[in-house]
């Protein structure tokens, strides 16, 4: 999570956004943006998503194959 926090705050500053700002254009509110730039864990995966859309970027899961041995 922390990746993504740092990412998505690199980007806001080289964008020259506000975090309202992006939270606007994001389509989500001002402390979830401040939660997610601080790395908060407990985050909805759907929400992340709409901030790195605007990035042309997403995260998702990963399934790992279970043997049945």
């Amino acid at each position: 999570m922390q990746q993504i926090s740092q990412f998505i705050k690199s980007k806001r500053k080289a964008l020259k956004l506000t975090q309202e700002e992006l939270a606007q254009k994001a389509g989500v509110g001002l402390r979830f943006l401040r939660e997610l730039e601080q790395g908060k864990t407990t985050l909805r995966l759907d929400k992340v998503n709409q901030v790195l859309d605007l990035f042309g970027s997403e995260v998702g899961v990963i399934r790992k194959e279970v043997s049945d041995e």
